[in-house]
């Protein structure tokens, strides 16, 4: 009789619904979390009935002006980035294959694609991560694949591996272009030639030297002072670097000179280097508005290329087979300072490289030590006329 009763009063303290009111139950709430989430002590696990934000379209939508500034900020980013994902886009267009975003098949066979062509390791890695950063956020393709078929590729194609690394103009090669650029005295030659000196002195990239503004640099007697917003290596940390010239170099004279020169045409402010006709008329920014590429006033990188490239042909200059480039200017520099004697550390802050950088050591003061080192000069020439006359 207990268990009868105890049982009944359980019962009277539940509560009778209908079917149809039980599916409209508020399900318990869950917990939300994954292998991500990260929590500060005492903070509660998230559930699914905390309060949701509540959005509108006034928080989706951005600004005429930053919509504006943001396809500026695409249309100016890396020349190279574009250069892979104008080849990526036309391989995607003849394969009737989604270019962007695209799916991890896709990313692999292009990446197998590049393999076939033999190209080398450094630059299928290049051109491969600056496809894969160029897709939207979270749209990434997974590169472990592509990784894989390049692991292989990287043990069947042993010349694959070598880099092609530009013939370093050191001042032997440097000042007989200079002179070259300067023979018939004309203002595009003075631009070359202060071009020549200023990218051999300042270690730069040439991305470095056709971004510098005339406000950024100061003419002294004995030296050329660059004021740096930033570079590569140093993102949003400024610098102001003292360019000391050389008799050989003269590179206070030839920046002056050319500097100079833009002055009388009315041209105080903007880019160092900028185009000059063979006439020495520079267009105004309006003509160049019509007819340049989008970076204006300011010359292309490969503009820097092709005027190396011409000067060194026409000064009857001959490599080792390296082939000659824009970067060769900064490759000279480094060269020159690792052959007499700069430390791994001296040439680290004098290219800006980042620090402990392995570029400094590995391809200029080792190569150059190695160049001069003959381990044969220990052993005694073999001479027999003159053995006979002793």
């Amino acid at each position: 009789m207990l268990r009868d009763q105890d049982a009944d009063e359980s019962i009277v303290d539940a509560e009778l619904v209908e079917d149809s009111e039980l599916a409209r139950a508020k399900p318990a709430a869950r917990p939300l979390f994954d292998e991500h989430t990260v929590l500060m002590p005492g903070e509660d696990i998230p559930t699914s009935d905390a309060p949701r934000t509540t959005y509108t379209e006034r928080d989706l939508y951005v600004s005429e002006e930053t919509a504006q500034a943001l396809e500026e900020a695409k249309e100016e980013g890396s020349p190279q980035r574009k250069t892979a994902m104008d080849l990526f886009q036309a391989w995607c267009a003849e394969q009737g294959r989604v270019a962007k975003p695209c799916t991890t098949a896709t990313y692999t066979e292009y990446g197998r694609h590049l393999m076939a062509r033999g190209l080398k390791v450094t630059t299928i890695r290049h051109y491969m991560s600056l496809i894969r950063t160029s897709m939207p956020p979270g749209k990434k393709p997974d590169n472990s694949l592509y990784l894989l078929l390049l692991t292989q590729y990287r043990k069947k194609n042993k010349r694959a591996l070598r880099r092609k690394e530009a013939f370093p103009i050191t001042l032997p090669y440097l000042v007989p272009m200079m002179k070259k650029a300067e023979t018939d005295d004309r203002p595009i030659g003075w631009r070359d030639s202060a071009m020549f000196a200023f990218g051999y002195r300042f270690l730069g990239r040439s991305i470095e030297d056709v971004d510098l503004d005339i406000e950024d640099v100061k003419v002294l007697d004995d030296m050329v002072l660059v004021w740096l917003a930033e570079d590569k290596t140093h993102k949003g940390e400024d610098q102001t670097l003292y360019l000391h010239d050389r008799e050989d170099l003269r590179l206070v004279f030839r920046i002056r000179r050319w500097l100079g020169y833009l002055e009388e045409q009315g041209i105080t402010t903007g880019p160092v280097f900028r185009e000059v006709k063979r006439n020495g008329t520079i267009p105004s920014s309006e003509t160049r508005a019509k007819t340049a590429t989008k970076r204006g006033d300011y010359l292309r990188p490969q503009t820097v290329n092709e005027r190396v490239k011409l000067w060194f042909a026409a000064a009857g200059l001959m490599t080792d087979g390296r082939p000659v480039s824009s970067h060769s200017l900064r490759a000279g520099g480094a060269t020159d300072l690792g052959m007499n004697g700069a430390t791994d550390e001296e040439l680290e802050a004098a290219g800006r490289w980042k620090k402990g950088s392995r570029i400094p050591r590995e391809r200029y003061v080792r190569p150059t030590k190695s160049a001069a080192a003959d381990l044969f000069k220990k052993v005694p020439t073999h001479n027999p006329e003159a053995q006979a006359q002793e």
